[in-house]
């Protein structure tokens, strides 16, 4: 149990200081002085913290205790002025997970930047010329547990980037936004070498020759290169509505295709989330991601049956799906 009593104290040692965390801040102004103009920024700052717990003490059905948390971070900047718009957002996750007999393991780990510049021809329309700059990385190392030996994914390894050109239809009364670009270049980075030799997500892997005085052994002729380059179309959707009371359903869709390489294998990334609202700080949540590329290719573990070494081994693409159940605290600040 001294797993859990931990993160239980440090929940509520939260969760104490943001239900006091509200003051309020009076300002005069002396006579004849004007208030400040508004600001053309919005701004918005919201912290949260998912933690789910379960813990087993005699118990005769069995069971395995354990504990996860999710820490995540949505940050926005946008500049309203005439008809330019200039909106900057930044979405930070990172989750662990622990179990009894196993070793602490990641279950979230993702770290997006978008910017959008728009320009209209009347402050009337929702019609904006626009482009658009997407990155996407992680913090830490993944690996195909239980296997912590060899990691799939590395920070930056990958990164993806896309800048493109479009148009963009964004209507803030209703909290939606579309984007389409049929001009946009993405990059894919994998700034490891051993990954990019594999020629892991995509990237031209490493070419090797036979030993000629050792037929077993493989000669490193050419290291896989660390970009990929890409250039195709690119479709982006957000949606967020309050379908009930209290009750929030927010979507996020990119679609991408490349013009040379098998035109028409489409890119999926789509990002659903139910939010239901308790307070200003309490706050549950449901999520599906779900994630298509051809590029990316799962991993499993293959033994030598002479050895008894265990290397990975690509197994092709797959439709990747990570679901979410979490209650905690949501903190937004200014």
């Amino acid at each position: 149990m001294k797993l859990f009593r931990f993160p239980f104290l440090f929940f509520l040692f939260i969760f104490s200081i943001s239900t006091s965390a509200q003051s309020i801040i009076r300002t005069t102004l002396d006579p004849g002085q004007l208030p400040p103009p508004p600001s053309n920024w919005s701004k918005k700052n919201q912290l949260g913290f998912d933690i789910s717990e379960i813990a087993f003490v005699n118990w005769s059905a069995g069971g395995t205790s354990s504990i996860s948390g999710l820490f995540k971070g949505e940050f926005g900047r946008t500049y309203i002025k005439g008809n330019h718009k200039w909106a900057n957002e930044l979405i930070i996750k990172y989750g662990l997970n622990k179990q009894d007999g196993t070793e602490l393991r990641k279950t979230d780990d993702a770290i997006a930047l978008n910017s959008t510049y728009g320009f209209r021809k009347d402050t009337t329309s929702n019609w904006y010329y626009s482009a658009k700059f997407n990155f996407n990385t992680q913090f830490t190392n993944g690996y195909n547990y239980p296997n912590k030996d060899i990691a799939i994914s590395k920070p930056f390894a990958p990164a993806y980037i896309f800048l493109g050109a479009g148009a963009e239809n964004s209507n803030k009364q209703k909290n939606r936004t579309f984007y389409f670009s049929p001009v946009t270049l993405k990059t894919t980075l994998v700034l490891d070498q051993y990954l990019a030799n594999q020629g892991a997500f995509g990237v031209k892997k490493a070419v090797y020759v036979t030993d000629p005085n050792d037929p077993a052994n493989q000669i490193l002729v050419q290291e896989g290169q660390k970009v990929k380059a890409e250039f195709g179309i690119l479709l982006t959707a957000y949606m967020k509505s309050e379908i009930y009371k209290n009750i929030f359903y927010e979507n996020r869709l990119s679609l991408y295709t490349d013009y040379l390489n098998r035109f028409g294998n489409v890119d999926v990334d789509y990002d659903t989330r139910l939010d239901l609202v308790v307070n200003a700080y309490v706050k549950a949540n449901i999520g599906i991601h779900l994630v298509y590329d051809d590029d990316i290719k799962t991993k499993k573990d293959v033994v030598d049956p002479i050895t008894g070494t265990t290397s990975q081994v690509n197994d092709g693409p797959r439709a990747q799906l990570r679901q979410v159940l979490g209650v905690g605290l949501v903190y937004a600040f200014q």
